[in-house]
């Protein structure tokens, strides 16, 4: 994904049974997270860090998702745990990841594997990917994201 260029529409079952469809969200500016996996020590950090600045995203008319490769039961349960307020939409076929380009080979534990690079992404009110967050460090990361919304609101 190019920033400036109309993100393609893409569809994704979420939380609260969503039927999250991208072209639904025409008019209002999108976050949209991708992280590794429910309910490990930063996905949570990063989690309930958007959840703490949930009603500043939402004054500013922008909407926040995270997505990863974990199932709905699982989102669903991360997301009751520590009450998150925005919905978790499920990539079990990589289609968003494919399209915004999150998937890496990871080093854990001294074995290479596939997995999802942190990233954070926003997306205008026409469509338009106008920045992008990759290898996304969890600490101040959410000030940083809403700073950058506050400055493209103003504009």
């Amino acid at each position: 994904m190019e920033i400036n260029k109309k993100v393609p529409s893409f569809k994704l079952l979420g939380t609260s049974d969503l039927q999250f469809n991208l072209s639904d969200y025409k008019g209002r500016y999108l976050v949209i997270y991708f992280y590794p996996k429910d309910a490990t020590p930063g996905c949570t950090t990063q989690g309930v860090d958007f959840r703490d600045a949930y009603k500043k995203f939402q004054a500013l008319d922008t909407e926040i998702f995270g997505i990863s490769r974990d199932t709905l039961k699982s989102h669903e349960n991360f997301k009751e745990k520590f009450t998150f307020p925005f919905e978790l939409l499920s990539d079990e076929e990589e289609k968003a990841c494919e399209l915004f380009g999150v998937i890496k080979m990871k080093n854990m534990y001294g074995k290479q594997v596939r997995g999802i690079e942190r990233s954070t992404f926003v997306i205008d009110p026409d469509g338009k990917l106008i920045q992008a967050w990759r290898g996304v460090k969890v600490e101040s990361h959410v000030k940083e994201v809403l700073q950058f919304i506050k400055q493209h609101n103003s504009i």
